[in-house]
Parts: structure tokens; sequence; C-alpha cells
């Protein structure tokens, strides 16, 4: 049996939103302190009885939004039985709008996603957060809503993925001096790029982390601060040359910097930060 303690997010629908509930709960925690792991189309007793029997592998804590109820009721005795603690999200939330709406829920697991058109809206601005992440494809410049630049570590791709759950189509652009930029970011409209600006030392910090993690040596180049400094100089000739609008998030969380970039894109604001 492992100790290391992970949450299954468990669904009978897609679980996005028991991943959202508990990303936002583990926040308070400093950080994703434990492992997540989703458990979506869990609606009959056989694949519940499987998820229960890995969630007795390790401490683990079960967040679920099951509809079905008899689904639910097994999920809840199986849960106390073995004596693994669940968060249920939606049961309390149906049974207070059963109360002031004076009429029993439908039970139809995903019925938020065939009424909602903002779900499809949404699904698809994550799909082109990845096609178009760190540069992949130039093409994707033109058609993005916005378009983050900076260089490597600058939260280009967290603030894309961010954003995307609002429904905002972002690509984004890493800065490298020895690569020259598509010539497709200088012909957009520079209210639709936002440059991401860290601090060096800031950059350096991360950057030596990223060294740790991948067991490269500690003196690659890539957490070198020469090699910073000069990215860092590179990066801000670009903002310069586009004359897009400069984000610092040297001290700033995802959340708050996305926040920024939208009130940028929705205000046209022209520069600074």
């Amino acid at each position: 049996m492992s100790t290391r303690p992970v949450v299954f997010l468990v669904s009978d629908s897609v679980g996005e939103t028991a991943d959202l509930v508990t990303r936002a709960a583990m926040s308070q925690f400093g950080g994703p302190a434990v492992e997540m792991r989703r458990y979506p189309m869990v609606d009959d007793r056989e694949s519940l009885r499987e998820v229960i029997e890995a969630a007795r592998a390790q401490p683990t804590l079960i967040v679920f939004t099951i509809i079905v109820p008899d689904v639910r009721a097994e999920l809840k005795t199986l849960t106390v039985q073995y004596g693994i603690p669940a968060v249920d999200i939606m049961g309390p939330m149906l049974d207070g709008l059963a109360q002031i709406l004076g009429r029993a829920p439908i039970l139809e697991p995903g019925a938020i996603h065939k009424l909602d058109e903002d779900y499809f809206l949404r699904i698809e601005a994550v799909e082109f957060a990845v096609k178009y992440d760190d540069g992949k494809d130039p093409r994707g410049l033109s058609r993005a809503d916005v378009v983050l630049l900076g260089v490597s570590r600058s939260s280009k791709t967290p603030v894309s993925m961010y954003l995307a759950h609002r429904r905002i189509k972002v690509a984004n652009l890493p800065l490298v001096p020895e690569v020259t930029c598509p010539k497709e970011l200088f012909q957009l409209p520079a209210r639709k790029v936002v440059g991401l600006r860290v601090a060096p030392d800031k950059l350096h910090g991360i950057r030596e982390e990223r060294v740790r993690t991948m067991g490269l040596r500690s003196d690659a180049n890539y957490a070198n601060m020469e090699r910073i400094l000069l990215e860092l100089d590179y990066a801000e000739e670009v903002f310069k040359k586009v004359g897009c609008p400069v984000i610092d998030v040297t001290n700033k969380a995802v959340e708050e910097t996305a926040v920024r970039v939208l009130e940028i894109i929705n205000r046209g604001v022209r520069f600074g930060d």
C-alpha cells in the first residue's frame, strides 16, 4: 500500500466540476500538495467498485459529482464501509435548489454540457491553446483572441490554459534570441499581443528548480544568469518592436496575470503594466 495521499475525482460525466472545485481548494494549501486522478463516466456500480478498490490502495479523498441515484448511494455506503473520506459536490446543491424551486432535479449526468453552449466554447478554446502552445504553429497567431509572448518559464502556458477555460483562444510564443520570430507576429494588431515580463532573479530561481527536476547539471546554460539576462533583453526588444502591452508577472499568481490580460484585451490598453 502506498502512503502518498491522492484525490480521486469521480463523476458520472466528465468530472470537470469536481476538478475545478478541488483545484480551488488546493490553492488554499499552497499548491498541488497531493496527486489528483480523474475517474469520469462512472455511471454503474461495477465501475464504482473498481474506483473504490483503487482508493483503498493509499490514503485517498474521493471528491464526487455523481448524479445517478443508485450509484451515488452505493458510493456513500462503500466510502463509509471502508473509512474513505468523501466530499459530495453536487448533492447539497441539488437538495438546496429543490427546496427553493419546489421540484425535483432531472438527475441526468452531463446535462449542463448538453444545454450550455458555453461548455463547447470552452472546450474549443482549450483545444486551441493546446494546439498553438509554445509556438507550435505560427498560423494560429492570426486566429487567436490574444497572443502571449515571453521567455521560457514566464507563465505563458498556465496563463493560456486559465484563459482558455474562460473561452479565450490563446496562442503563446517563446522568445529565444537564436530563433527568429515568425512574420505573422508582426502582422497582428498590437492590442492582440501581450508580453510577459519576469525579474531576472525570480526567473533564475524558477529555472534552477526546473534544471533540478529534469536531472540536468546545475551549471546548465538554461539556468545561467548571463543567459537569462540575454533572453530578457531580447524579449524587451521584441515587446517594443511589436508595441504590445507588457505585464510584469514576477510576483503575480497565474489567476492575477490572466485577469490583467483580460483587462488589456477588453479595454484596448496599449502599453504598460
